[in-house]
């Protein structure tokens, strides 16, 4: 049994800033694959395009299928035309959203934000901690299609260049739209390498998690055990949980494509002990010390020192494992975060 740290400095490794990918490759699966054994701590150095390499006929791909908003609005007071941003976090009900505000102290309740010459206006119906509003928005039209014209997306804080292509911000397999931020490790997939896994007999499983800001939000209390996790929407299709049980029921295995997909099993079979069909709001906070039942394997982006993300992979594994492939990623170049290389996070037994 591993010794586990609760500091949460003991999750911060060195990363320099050049290491941080601005902007994606061309080509999704010429990203490099970093495939660590979670038991043993062995490393291969390979390339996205040979994941087929690692699973097997009756495996299984979980993806997370939300779709990210064009959730960035830039636009006007009415009364004042001061501008304002504003980042749309999650809809609470019909035409209202929680959002971020920009600057936040010019906008109070009562406040009315024009985008787009009018096209589209919200109210300030509420103030919320942190910069954080209610808003009710009035428009004509089809609400998402006004928010496809005049919204952009709404990229992470340590991505400074222009995304030239927005789509290249959604994986290939996105339908459901609700995300803030992207399930980065579906990235790197295309349409041939879902075929080409389908071929092999693997399995494509989606379910939804939409993504909050609160992945980028460090943590900021000393002990792990004193953060406070965000809360995400999540759902799995009654389709989706009865092929994950005929999956295991058969031998197979399960990788989880990205941490968001990883959180929604581990709460499904935390709260129902198996897989069913399931929907609602988790905060579960995995780290070292929490045991997982739902995945056999975890395919990732490298994540950020002293995030909750590199918590929950060196729960998957150990944290001296983790942050040693970590230190070698640094060390053979490998690029970091959403534009960045991936994991697979294997055990020893499907280590090819």
């Amino acid at each position: 049994m591993q010794d586990i740290q609760l500091n949460v400095n003991d999750y911060d490794f060195e990363l320099p800033e050049e290491l941080i990918a601005q902007v994606p490759l061309l080509d999704r699966t010429s990203s490099r694959l970093l495939v660590l054994d979670r038991q043993t701590g062995d490393i291969e150095h390979r390339h996205f395009r040979d994941v087929l390499d690692y699973l097997n006929e009756g495996d299984a791909l979980v993806v997370n299928d939300s779709r990210v908003l064009p959730a960035r609005l830039f636009g006007a007071k009415q009364e004042t035309g001061g501008k304002v941003e504003l980042l749309l976090l999650k809809q609470t009900e019909d035409d209202v959203w929680e959002a971020l505000v920009k600057p936040a102290k010019k906008v109070r309740v009562g406040s009315i934000v024009e985008f787009g010459d009018g096209l589209l206006r919200a109210e300030c119906v509420e103030e919320l901690p942190e910069g954080g509003r209610r808003f009710k928005f009035d428009y004509d039209g089809i609400f998402y299609e006004i928010l496809d014209e005049l919204g952009t997306m709404p990229l992470p804080p340590y991505i400074r260049e222009q995304l030239d292509d927005q789509d290249r911000y959604q994986t290939v397999y996105a339908r459901e739209r609700g995300s803030a931020a992207a399930p980065t490790a579906g990235l790197h997939f295309t349409e041939e390498l879902l075929e080409a896994a389908k071929v092999k007999g693997v399995r494509l499983i989606p379910l939804t998690l939409h993504v909050g800001l609160g992945t980028f939000r460090p943590v900021t209390a000393d002990s792990i055990e004193e953060h406070t996790m965000h809360s995400e929407y999540f759902e799995l299709s009654e389709a989706s949980a009865a092929a994950l049980r005929d999956v295991r029921t058969n031998g197979g295995r399960i990788f989880a494509v990205g941490t968001t997909s990883t959180r929604t099993l581990e709460t499904i079979m935390r709260d129902h002990g198996d897989f069913v069909e399931s929907s609602g709001w988790t905060d579960i906070f995995i780290y070292p010390g929490v045991e997982l039942k739902a995945i056999d394997g975890l395919i990732t982006n490298f994540h950020l020192p002293k995030s909750t993300l590199v918590m929950l992979v060196s729960a998957f594994s150990t944290r001296d494992i983790i942050l040693h492939a970590y230190r070698t990623a640094v060390a053979e170049r490998y690029r970091f975060f959403s534009f960045g290389d991936a994991m697979l996070i294997t055990r020893k037994e499907v280590t090819k």
